[in-house]
């Protein structure tokens, strides 16, 4: 599978790769810039800046990545529950479909 091909298909998960990616570099350089400074009001600025970005971007990589798997999951469940009503229909019986006791198991049943 190409690159351009799964990015379409998984726009979110390329998004919090690129999030998470981006929220470490920011991390990284703060953490040089904090660490060459010497006095506290130079330390600040990396800290407000870098530092609480890099969190942010961090935490929207973590959040996109769930939310990623969370459709897949919904995904999973949504072919279960196709395969087993298609199962149910399969096993109604064509010659009982007219009586009165395959209709009343049908309404018993809520379908």
């Amino acid at each position: 599978m190409d690159l351009y091909r799964w990015v379409r298909t998984q726009w979110d998960r390329a998004l919090a790769v690129v999030a998470a990616i981006l929220g470490l570099v920011l991390l990284i350089v703060g953490y040089l810039g904090v660490s060459d400074a010497t006095l506290p009001t130079e330390q600040i600025p990396y800290l407000a800046s870098n530092g609480l970005f890099g969190i942010f971007a961090l935490g929207i990589g973590a959040t996109l990545w769930l939310s990623a798997d969370l459709r897949d999951e919904w995904r999973k469940l949504d072919d279960i529950h196709r395969d087993i009503r298609a199962d149910r229909d399969k096993r109604v019986d064509p010659d009982d479909a007219g009586s009165p006791t395959a209709s009343s198991r049908r309404t018993q049943r809520g379908r």
